[in-house]
């Protein structure tokens, strides 16, 4: 029988309890349905401390209460656990709920009983996941001082083994996908935990990075572990604490490790420039094997740094490279698209400058042929001594041969010097009235030939502000026009008027007309329409695209009507009121 000074006695604790809030203490459940077993095992391990740690002792007095417990404080060390509470087994059925529904599997269960009969040691040992099993009868203070530092220590070193297999994880984690500024951070987290693990001390790590040694350059937090876990990915000017940011700019200035009681600063300085302070804060002071361990890590450290540094800067390049690629390879689409084009314009001119030599071949044939079969006549009237008026009737047929080869000439030079140059038009005041009948006057011996009439209908004076070459040059095109597709006898009226679009100019001939399909292609170069001169007069296609181009010019329009084939056409000239006054 157990002596009776090692008997555990129920004492009444009234006392109030030694202030540890700010220590760090071991939290234990005490799980039973029994106050008396609660308020005896506070007054046995009142005093008791472990590494320079107190407890915190939490209370449940049902197995219900001791499921709430353990889910809110996941983080108790041990468990004092009876198995008979609710019923029977209610304490080896929580002893399943910690261990397989909540997963933790870390903390340390005592199982103590008052009835050792109704749940046998050694089926329950072997049974359930726990660690002592204890009857109240045989738990003295002693022995339940030596149960719980057993327990604790166990529970200490699988805290060790879980932050051991954390941080290497987080590591290879971290390795695997070392390549920007984010993964570095997990890596360096995965440090701080390993560094932790392996030192077997609880520590608060803190781990800064500053792109240059250029002092008083800002720094960026990569990792932090306990309280300076709240600095993570702070970065500028003022990223810690005044008291926090003077230890590491200390250790920036310093370059070299520092080693005091509880707190350990390494400088590490990588091969791109960079540098990175870790500071520890430990509860005890490290070994020397310590401080290598910690150094050989801020060694392999810097080297990650540099690798990932490496990777950022390979992939920037990269990019920079595809970039460059993807410009030029758009300059050289772009270039090639204005090869084409220019391509295409410079075939559609190669087939334009075709068709004008062939327009020019064709029409100027006609009157070169005239001239000179004219010219044999006119040599041969000569020799044989031939009147005065058949060598005069020669003469006249070279001149109106002649006449007609230097309008086409004009018209193609006229032609030509506007798409050379940008010509500018020269406004002034004229009289339209005057110069339309100046026009139809100096037409008036071509429609004699062909025994047609020009009739003038104008007013009196009809000022405008116009180029008057050009318009001259315009208006003779469309008389000449007139008197050509005219019939033989035919009438040509030309109008000069006024409205509210400006001032009207009108020629009207009785030719063949136009058909729907000349009307839309009238104006465009080189058109050969369906009528043809009515003796036999040959046409470069200028004519009217020139009179657009220099009515354009003044800002008008020129449009032209015709019922149809057989019935005729007026050409209309309508100079603006802007141009016009």
């Amino acid at each position: 029988m157990a002596n009776q000074d090692d008997i555990l006695q129920l004492i009444e604790d009234s006392g109030p309890e030694p202030d540890e809030s700010n220590a760090r203490r071991w939290k234990i459940a005490v799980i039973d349905d029994d106050q008396a077993v609660h308020e005896g095992t506070r007054f046995a391990l009142s005093d008791y401390s472990l590494n320079g740690q107190g407890l915190e002792i939490l209370s449940a007095y049902s197995a219900a209460e001791g499921r709430v417990l353990m889910r809110q404080h996941p983080d108790i060390a041990a468990v004092l656990l009876d198995v008979i509470m609710e019923t029977d087994a209610a304490g080896l059925d929580l002893v399943e709920y910690i261990r397989n529904e909540i997963k933790n599997e870390t903390v340390r269960i005592i199982l103590r009983t008052g009835q050792p009969g109704q749940a046998p040691e050694r089926r329950v040992i072997v049974d359930y996941d726990i660690n002592d099993y204890k009857a109240k009868t045989e738990l003295t203070a002693d022995k339940l001082f030596t149960s719980l530092t057993a327990a604790l220590r166990s529970y200490q070193q699988l805290e060790r083994m879980v932050q051991t297999r954390r941080g290497l994880e987080i590591i290879i984690d971290a390795a695997s996908t070392l390549y920007d500024f984010k993964s570095m951070q997990r890596l360096a987290e995965g440090v701080l935990t390993q560094i932790a693990s392996l030192l077997n001390v609880d520590c608060a790590g803190i781990l800064v990075l500053r792109d240059s040694g250029v002092v008083g350059d800002d720094f960026s937090v990569l990792a932090g572990s306990g309280c300076y876990s709240r600095f993570i990915g702070r970065a500028g000017t003022n990223p810690l604490d005044a008291d926090l940011r003077q230890m590491v700019e200390e250790a920036f200035r310093r370059r070299k490790h520092e080693f005091a009681d509880q707190r350990t600063v390494l400088y590490i300085r990588t091969g791109s420039g960079r540098e990175v302070v870790v500071l520890l804060q430990a509860e005890r002071e490290l070994s020397d094997t310590d401080r290598s361990l910690v150094e050989i890590f801020g060694s392999r450290l810097s080297i990650a740094f540099d690798n990932v540094i490496l990777y950022q800067q390979l992939h920037e390049a990269n990019t920079q490279l595809e970039e460059r690629v993807a410009q030029r390879t758009r300059a050289l689409t772009q270039a090639n698209r204005r090869l084409s084009t220019q391509w295409l314009r410079l075939q559609r001119a190669n087939g334009f400058k075709n068709e004008i030599l062939g327009t020019v071949a064709h029409d100027l044939k006609n009157p070169l042929g005239v001239i000179l079969g004219r010219t044999e006549m006119l040599t041969e009237l000569i020799g044989a001594d031939a009147s005065k008026e058949s060598v005069t009737a020669q003469v006249e047929h070279i001149r109106d041969a002649t006449r007609r080869l230097t309008s086409m000439v004009d018209h193609l030079i006229s032609d030509a010097m506007a798409d050379a140059f940008d010509i500018t038009i020269r406004r002034e005041p004229i009289d339209l009235a005057a110069l339309v009948s100046e026009v139809a006057e100096a037409n008036r011996p071509l429609a004699r030939n062909k025994q047609q009439v020009i009739e003038v209908t104008t007013p009196a004076a009809q000022i405008a502000m116009c180029d008057s070459d050009r318009m001259r040059e315009a208006i003779d095109n469309l008389v000449s026009n007139a008197v050509k597709y005219s019939p033989i006898g035919g009438t040509i009226l030309l109008q000069v008027e006024s409205d509210d679009n400006g001032t009207v100019i009108r020629v009207t001939d009785q030719g063949a007309g136009l058909s729907p399909e000349d009307l839309g292609r009238l104006f465009g170069r080189f058109q050969r329409l369906s009528a043809k001169p009515t003796a036999g007069e040959s046409s470069t296609g200028l004519g009217l695209s020139i009179v657009k181009k220099i009515v354009d010019m003044h800002g008008g329009n020129v449009s032209a009507d015709s019922p149809g084939p057989g019935d005729g056409a007026t050409f209309t000239i309508i100079l603006p009121t802007a141009s016009a006054s």
